[in-house]
C-alpha cells in the first residue's frame, strides 16, 4: 500500500518541452498527501476498530458457546434429577404398598385368632350354661323333694 510519505517523495522527471508544471504538480500532490493521509488514518483505526469487534464478536461467541453448555448441562441433570424423583417416589409407593399388605395379612390372621378366641368362649359359656342348668334343675329337684317332705 503507498503510504502519505511516498506520495509525498514521489519526484517526477521534468521535460523542457510539453512538460508539466512543476508547481501544479507539487500542489496537486500536496492536496493528494493530506487527502491521502486523512483516508489512510481512518483506514488504519477502522481497521483497529474492526480488530477490537472481532475480538468481541469472538467473547460473546465463546460466553453464548458457554451459555448454550450450560443450558444443556443443566436440562440434562433436570431430567435426571426428575428420573431419579420418580424412580424414588415409586420406589416409596411400592414399599407402601407393600407394608399395607402386609398389615392387612397380619390384621386378618389377627382377626382369625380373635374369632377362635370367641368361638372358644361361646363353647365354654355353652359349656357353663349347661351346667348351670343343670345345675339348677338338680336344685329345683332339690327343693321339689323338700317340698315334698314338708
Amino acid at each position: 500500500m503507498i503510504t502519505p510519505l511516498d506520495i509525498e517523495n514521489k519526484k517526477f522527471s521534468k521535460q523542457m518541452m510539453n512538460g508539466y508544471n512543476v508547481e501544479e504538480v507539487d500542489d496537486f500532490l500536496d492536496d493528494l498527501t493530506v487527502d491521502y493521509s486523512k483516508n489512510y488514518k481512518e483506514i488504519t483505526e477502522l481497521k483497529a476498530k474492526v480488530d477490537e469487534l472481532n475480538k468481541s464478536l469472538e467473547h460473546y461467541k465463546t460466553i453464548e458457546e458457554t451459555l448454550q453448555n450450560t443450558l444443556i448441562m443443566a436440562q440434562t441433570t433436570a431430567e435426571d434429577i426428575k428420573n431419579v424423583a420418580k424412580q424414588q417416589a415409586d420406589q416409596i409407593v411400592n414399599e407402601a404398598k407393600g407394608t399395607a399388605k402386609k398389615q392387612v395379612e397380619e390384621l386378618e390372621n389377627e382377626i382369625v385368632l380373635k374369632q377362635k378366641e370367641l368361638d372358644d368362649v361361646k363353647k365354654q359359656f355353652d359349656i357353663y350354661k349347661a351346667k348351670m342348668e343343670s345345675l339348677l334343675i338338680s336344685q329345683l329337684e332339690l327343693l321339689k323333694d323338700v317340698n315334698k317332705e314338708d
